[in-house]
């Protein structure tokens, strides 16, 4: 009788524990992400790009997330990652649920680039996650790192707001033009002949490689002067 009794309450749990039900309330399941997977190389580096992939989409597995989308870019130094729009227009069309990366400079060209692109995914629900630095956003850890990176960012944009304002004291002392230089108003004598000679101003800015507006400014500005 005991027995009986035994294997009917055993029998019991076992059936609950494989219910989909918890306290009478259904058990939740874990959200499946959808990945976009993206690598890069430099022109002189492209043989790297097959370990990258081959690590992002084993990282992928183990996770238990899919792969909506997979992008390869080649470029050299800090040039414009154009191939990368296909991934933040993916995370803006709600198609992906998290971005995977190699390292962090694969993604972005510097610190506020990396931080702007960072918020953004954040402003639109997409998590990111870069393998060499371990930096998951998908974690409260990798959120709280992510805002380490603001303050670089922050000390990024004061460097070279110090640099460009020491760069433009030190030109000054030296004595050295700022600005635009001056091309088109070295040819006003020129211009102001050729003009007397009868050639049109589309002719004249032809002949000496100038900007029509330019060329009608200088001898606007000769006929005021008279």
């Amino acid at each position: 009788m005991r027995i009986a009794l035994f294997e009917m309450a055993e029998k019991r749990a076992s059936e609950k524990a494989k219910s989909a039900n918890v306290f009478g309330q259904a058990r939740k399941q874990p959200k499946m992400f959808r990945a976009g997977l993206y690598a890069r190389v430099s022109t002189t580096d492209q043989q790297t790009i097959p370990l990258q992939i081959r690590a992002l989409r084993e990282y992928t597995a183990r996770r238990g997330w899919t792969i909506a989308l997979q992008v390869k870019e080649v470029g050299s130094g800090t040039s414009q990652r154009e191939l990368r729009e296909r991934v933040l227009d993916a995370a803006r069309r709600r198609e992906i649920d998290v971005v995977l990366v190699w390292r962090l400079d694969r993604w972005g060209r510097s610190v506020t680039d990396l931080l702007t692109t960072l918020q953004e995914l954040d402003h639109l629900g997409v998590s990111f996650v870069s393998l060499t630095e371990a930096l998951d956003l998908t974690t409260p850890t990798g959120r709280a790192m992510a805002g380490l990176l603001a303050v670089f960012a922050a000390f990024e944009r004061e460097i070279l707001g110090e640099r460009v304002r020491a760069g433009l004291a030190h030109a000054r002392q030296s004595g050295k033009r700022l600005g635009r230089p001056v091309t088109a108003a070295i040819h006003a004598g020129q211009m102001r002949k050729l003009f007397r000679n009868g050639v049109s101003k589309a002719e004249i800015a032809r002949r000496l490689q100038i900007g029509r507006t330019s060329v009608r400014r200088i001898l606007a500005a000769g006929s005021t002067k008279k």
